[in-house]
């Protein structure tokens, strides 16, 4: 039997489609197995944010090739649409496919005369839903791609191409379709799910159409929403889901900087005082509502004292959690050519910064929920004996092991948080 392994870098929206294109080749007869088994196959679906995940794909390139010299390996994602030509340089790769090829990369094979398969991003329209089942409890579903933002730091939209969306009655026969397979919980992804509705080039719908579409499902199945532009975040999105009884009180809000000069820098459409209003809106409507957002430290031209008002000004914001990345150069953006560049050293020193404030910040949202019953989705994933899975409002807790839980919503006494930020609880 033919074998094929998948590694994925990145987002979400990254393994919703990884998960998809594996169904395509179990479809075709192959069998998936594990990247280190020496597969007749590998595809690596790659991300290109930052030159970090450009370096971790070259080097696992590097691991396989040692390990299993006979393994084909086939790059798609972004990094093979923004850069072909230097990852069909590396040795070991048999194919780059871009963005708008990655989805047939199943038809392909050694005896292609092209190594490089590859569109000009601006001619991809079409979009492509995906969805993730891997591990029965929860999918991620793509309801929208690309972005028409243009963000100074951001190579997206040369890597996706523009915004486009499923339609609002797809959308709901996938959804039906995920619950008919026993899925708890569906993750709405996209790149930018805010701008959702754009078919074909023009705007058709909304993204509050479809979460009150969503609500009319008559069946028991829960949603979060993956980030979501703050300026697209309106007050009518949020008090649906205040009143909500399937979508969950999560939000990530991408802030990237407390400073409004910087956020000007970085094309970015809102002020942190927009940004605040929707931290209060939520809080005040769903008090026990979890908030996560991302921050870049080290944007070009961000002093010391614009550094110092953005860790203010968070420090003082209620929300719950942090992803920080220091700024990262990319070829082809506006912010790769600005003057007043950081040293690597400073933005790494930022970065630990925000971290441990995010550490503080979530142990406290974490220690105000200790004693409370939740409901808990467990996952199949297991762990020095104990079974993980998620409050309602994100709070990450454990059990002790207990396999007629895996994959069902229980009740959980909220008992002790744990060095490691995990909370212990008891079944009820």
């Amino acid at each position: 039997m033919k074998t094929v392994a998948f590694h994925t870098f990145g987002c979400k929206l990254n393994f919703s489609e990884t998960s998809t294109i594996a169904r395509k080749f179990k479809q075709k007869g192959y069998k998936r197995i594990s990247i280190n088994d020496n597969p007749n196959k590998v595809i690596i679906n790659t991300c290109s944010v930052t030159e970090n995940a450009n370096k971790k794909c070259k080097e696992l390139i590097k691991k396989i090739k040692n390990k299993s010299p006979k393994t084909e390996i086939d790059i798609i994602g972004c990094y093979a649409q923004l850069k072909p030509k230097e990852i069909s340089k590396i040795n070991g790769v048999n194919l780059v496919l871009g963005t708008k090829e990655k989805f047939k990369v199943s038809n392909y094979f050694n005896n292609n005369k092209e190594k490089i398969l590859h569109s000009n991003i601006k001619e991809i329209t079409k979009f492509n839903s995906t969805y993730s089942i891997d591990d029965r409890t929860r999918s991620f579903l793509k309801i929208q791609d690309g972005c028409n933002y243009g963000c100074s730091f951001c190579t997206i939209p040369l890597a996706r191409g523009k915004s486009r969306s499923n339609t609002i009655n797809e959308v709901l026969n996938r959804i039906n379709n995920l619950i008919s397979k026993g899925l708890k919980e569906i993750v709405l992804s996209g790149i930018n799910i805010g701008d959702f509705g754009i078919i074909n080039g023009k705007r058709k719908e909304s993204f509050v159409d479809l979460i009150i579409a969503i609500e009319q499902i008559n069946k028991e199945i829960r949603f979060r929403i993956s980030s979501i532009e703050p300026n697209l975040l309106n007050d009518k999105i949020i008090e649906v889901i205040s009143k909500s009884n399937k979508f969950l009180n999560h939000f990530h809000m991408p802030l990237q900087s407390g400073n409004n000069k910087i956020l000007k820098s970085m094309s970015r459409r809102y002020t942190k005082e927009l940004y605040q209003e929707r931290v209060k809106k939520i809080k005040f409507l769903m008090p026990d509502a979890c908030i996560g957002s991302d921050v870049i430290v080290g944007f070009p031209g961000e002093s010391n004292l614009d550094f110092k008002k953005t860790y203010e000004f968070i420090n003082n914001l209620n929300v719950d959690y942090l992803h920080v990345f220091p700024y990262s150069e990319r070829v082809n953006t506006r912010a790769d050519i600005m003057k007043d560049k950081i040293p690597t050293n400073e933005r790494a020193l930022r970065s630990k910064m925000l971290r441990i404030l995010s550490d503080k910040k979530k142990r406290f949202f974490y220690n105000k929920n200790i004693g409370l019953t939740k409901n808990v989705l467990f996952e199949k994933s297991k762990k020095n004996n104990w079974v993980n899975g998620f409050t309602e409002n994100y709070i990450k807790v454990k059990v002790p092991y207990n396999n007629n839980i895996i994959g069902k919503i229980m009740s959980v006494r909220l008992r002790k948080t744990t060095n490691d930020l995990t909370v212990i609880g008891d079944l009820i």
